[in-house]
């Protein structure tokens, strides 16, 4: 798990787990290969964590036959995680809704999705999702008959790596949100597009993904540079004109000074310079 995603899941559990008891935490994508999000839960009394996943691995408890399908019961888990794993799902929209129907009403969802970086195949790698993915799952939650309210997403800027993530907080049922007052955005601002449940705005707009922004800023600075050279160019090219202006002058001045001292020579000393009568 790259360095971004770690950081994001640190914050969701601090934010919205740390403190409770007696919650059961499902983890969709659960194996340890560069990190695990489990290391940042809490050891409350009662915590259970089990994590799934489409193979067996570190750090995996339920191996799933069905991705679409999760071996749980209706209503029975307070958490839901899943993190950079909905990129390699086909039919993500699906597994949204089977996470819908085992939370509990007042159960949270926390995904981290990619929202640009590198290809990459688990054993497919399909989607990345833009600042209105979480207004969409809502509207599609709501299409397939249930009610969930997304409680704040944003996308974070890069951290000593190449991706932006898209991570969104959802409450199954609309009616818990005043339930979950605090959001991730109040605690740090190194993010874009952030949307917290209840406001009209949306925080630290920006219409081009980070990469992109990057690119546009190499752009200016290249385009800044050009304009300088040229202005360079131009400067070398005015005082080469005023250096052959001279040579020419001092040729023109040699030539009269030889001219001069060979008529010197016929009829009497002539100089350029008169001479200064110091007696």
């Amino acid at each position: 798990m790259h360095p971004t995603a770690m950081n994001n899941g640190k914050m969701f559990f601090d934010t919205y787990v740390v403190g409770r008891h007696g919650v059961l935490i499902i983890d969709i994508g659960a194996q340890d290969i560069t990190g695990s999000l489990r290391s940042f839960c809490p050891d409350g009394e009662g915590i259970q964590y089990v994590g799934v996943d489409f193979a067996e691995g570190n750090g995996v408890d339920v191996v799933l036959t069905d991705p679409y399908a999760l071996p749980f019961d209706d209503e029975t888990a307070d958490i839901v995680i899943s993190s950079s794993c909905l990129e390699h799902s086909e039919m993500f929209w699906l597994v949204f809704n089977e996470i819908m129907r085992i939370l509990r009403p007042d159960g949270l969802l926390y995904l981290n999705v990619p929202s640009n970086g590198a290809f990459h195949r688990y054993p497919v790698d399909c989607w990345r999702f833009y600042p209105d993915s979480g207004n969409a799952l809502v509207s599609w939650a709501r299409r397939s008959g249930m009610n969930p309210a997304l409680l704040e997403s944003y996308v974070s800027r890069q951290l000593d790596d190449n991706w932006n993530d898209f991570v969104a907080v959802f409450v199954k049922d609309q009616a818990q949100a005043v339930n979950y007052p605090r959001r991730i955005i109040d605690t740090f601002t190194d993010f874009n597009n952030g949307w917290r449940y209840g406001d009209a705005v949306i925080h630290n707009a920006a219409t081009m993904p980070e990469v992109d922004q990057f690119v546009q800023a190499l752009q200016s600075a290249r385009a800044d540079m050009m304009l300088e050279a040229d202005q360079y160019m131009q400067t070398l090219e005015t005082a080469h004109t005023a250096m052959l202006v001279l040579q020419e002058r001092a040729t023109r001045a040699e030539r009269e000074l030889a001219r001069m001292s060979s008529s010197s020579g016929e009829g009497g000393t002539t100089s350029l310079f008169p001479s200064v009568d110091t007696r």
